[in-house]
């Protein structure tokens, strides 16, 4: 855990690579030490159908959510989404695009009593730590 979804308004990926986006925010949030790599997803959702403010085609939003299991403190969660923003924000100024960007990130926790998780992945990275 965690789990980020970036969401994004469909005029983002005309004028920005969102793969990069991706990576960008998934290797903030594993150098930040709040998720450990075995547990941690990230992943993007293109919106199609969105309005941006007076619908101007060069008006665009990214919206980035955050799960994460209980235990953290207050100070961990703000400096984890303030880190997770700052790449975001980053990434996507190294691009030249004509787009004013709506950005905002939020952070929630997951409930364990409501929810299942198998992790395949945790058991195949700790087989590989122990072959090399």
């Amino acid at each position: 855990m965690p789990h980020v979804t970036i969401e994004y308004s469909a005029n983002v990926a005309e004028h920005h690579d969102i793969d990069a986006l991706v990576v960008a925010v998934h290797e903030a949030a594993l150098a930040h030490g709040l998720p450990p790599a075995d547990g941690h997803r990230t992943r993007a959702a293109e919106r199609t159908h969105y309005a941006v403010a007076d619908r101007n085609p060069d008006f665009a939003f990214v919206a980035i959510h955050c799960r994460i299991g209980r235990g953290r403190d207050a100070e961990a969660k703000q400096s984890f989404i303030e880190q997770l923003l700052d790449a975001a924000e980053t990434q996507l100024a190294t691009e030249s695009s004509p787009l004013a960007i709506m950005w905002s990130i939020e952070l929630n926790e997951i409930d364990p009593e409501s929810r299942i998780n198998r992790n395949h992945v945790r058991a195949r990275l700790q087989a590989q730590l122990e072959e090399n």
